[in-house]
Order: C-alpha cells, then sequence, then structure tokens
C-alpha cells in the first residue's frame, strides 16, 4: 500500500490570530487535496482560531512544540492534553531551532515523543545535520544518533503512525535546498535504520518528510523520489504558493 504524502506548514513565530485566519481563508481553495494530507503547524497563541478556521476543509492543524508533564508549575508550557482538548492533531518535536537555540536535547525530546503518543497526537520528529557535519561526511552518523535516542522506548506500532522530517539545518531559510539526490539519500539511510531498529513492515509504513527551503519550485522533483513522503514547509508555506507545494504531492 502506497504512504499517502503529508505536506505540513510550520509557520513559526509568524501570524497574529487575525493574520492567521486570513491565511487560512486565503488557502482554503488552494489546498484542497484528497490525496495529500494537509497540515498548518502554527503559533500556540493561534491554534485555537485556526482550528475553528478549518473546520469543514481538508486541513488538520498542528503545535509547534509541546511539554511533557501533564500539568504543573512549568510556567509558559503547553501540555498534550491541552492541544489535544483545542482540536490539535500533530505536534511538531525537535525542531533544529529547538535544539539550537533553547537546547532541548534527546532526553528532553524522547519524552515529548512517547507524550505525544500517549496523548493521541501524530509526532513529526526532526532530525537533521548542519553544514559542517555534512562537510565532515557524519551526516548519517549524526542522524542515526538522534533518530535512535529520540525513539528509545517507543514502539513500532507507534513509529508506523508517526511522520519523521529530515531537515538537512544548512537548508533550512537558507534558500539552498538539498539536491533531490541529497534528499533521497537521507530519507532511505532513515527509513533503512527504521528497518534496522524494528522491522521491514515498519520501515515502509512510517512516512518521512523532507523540510529545508521546499517550495512551489521544486516540490515536484522533491517528492517524486521513492522515500520522500512529504515536506515541513517553512516561509512557502505562509503565502498562496504553499496550494503549489501541496498539489505537487498529488
Amino acid at each position: 500500500m502506497a504512504r499517502k504524502k503529508i505536506i505540513a506548514g510550520n509557520w513559526k513565530m509568524n501570524k497574529t490570530p487575525s493574520e492567521a485566519v486570513e491565511l487560512v481563508n486565503l488557502l482554503k481553495d488552494l489546498v484542497k487535496n484528497d490525496d495529500v494530507d494537509v497540515v498548518y503547524c502554527v503559533p500556540a497563541i493561534d491554534i485555537v482560531p485556526v482550528v475553528e478556521a478549518t473546520k469543514g476543509t481538508n486541513v488538520a492543524v498542528g503545535a509547534e512544540n509541546m511539554y511533557f508533564e501533564e500539568s504543573g508549575a512549568y510556567t509558559g508550557e503547553i501540555s498534550a492534553a491541552m492541544l489535544v482538548d483545542a482540536g490539535v492533531k500533530y505536534v511538531i518535536i525537535g525542531h533544529s531551532e529547538r535544539r539550537d537555540y533553547f537546547k532541548e536535547d534527546d532526553v528532553l525530546l524522547n519524552k515529548k515523543v512517547k507524550k505525544a503518543f500517549e496523548a493521541g497526537i501524530t509526532p513529526i520528529l526532526c532530525c537533521g545535520e548542519s553544514l559542517e557535519q555534512r562537510e565532515l561526511g557524519v551526516t548519517m552518523d549524526w542522524i542515526r544518533l538522534q533518530i535512535k535516542s529520540d525513539l528509545a522506548g517507543v514502539t513500532a506500532d507507534q513509529v508506523k503512525s508517526m511522520v519523521i522530517a529530515y531537515e538537512p539545518i544548512w537548508a533550512i531559510g537558507t534558500g539552498k535546498t538539498a539536491t533531490s539526490d541529497q534528499a533521497q539519500e537521507v530519507c532511505k539511510g532513515i527509513r533503512d535504520l527504521i528497518a534496522e531498529i524494528y522491522d521491514t513492515d515498519t520501515a515502509e509504513a512510517v512516512r518521512i518528510q523532507y523540510g529545508g527551503s521546499m517550495n512551489a519550485g521544486n516540490a515536484a522533483e522533491l517528492l517524486a523520489k521513492p522515500d520522500i513522503d512529504g515536506g515541513l514547509i517553512g516561509g512557502a508555506s505562509l503565502k498562496a504558493d504553499f496550494g503549489q507545494v501541496v498539489n505537487a504531492g498529488k
């Protein structure tokens, strides 16, 4: 059975609640595509209005982050239960900006992955290398370490239902994109790793996205590769071009 493509927009720290609703309304007809799962991962303050604005559409709403504790004295954090109650279906975990700017390590991210599954939210787990790591030739060593650590104690059935996003850090927001062959090579390496940790069925079921300056101009070529099942889209998700990316995944 073919894996269904999944195109997710990561809005990052952009759009006020009113601007978010405007963007949803702009994109509503442009992202219609029953052959592709479409997700908007939006800032926490935008979740409630965006869930409301996407009702009756083919779009699911995701969060950009969450904490692993159920509740308590964690000022500024948001729990999985809060996200579920607000209507969230997906959550980005381990984006390179969270790892880099906010020093989130793999022990923390493993807890977040497990909490997402426990709450019934689909994690979009990010991994990727820096330019220095790519030039040193340790791309797959680094990514294997990230994924093995982040999925420790996660079951095969859980992995089958999740999304893994490969994002070369050097290509995020820089306008640089890994070539389709480079992206395919790493996504295949990730699938091979899942087969190694779990089994072939799990590896064939898990959806692997490419993220890193995917846009309307290069989406079709990237999505044509056998191990690239979608995209985690930054800047291009904030404008009408996002519709072209979604429909490139047909």
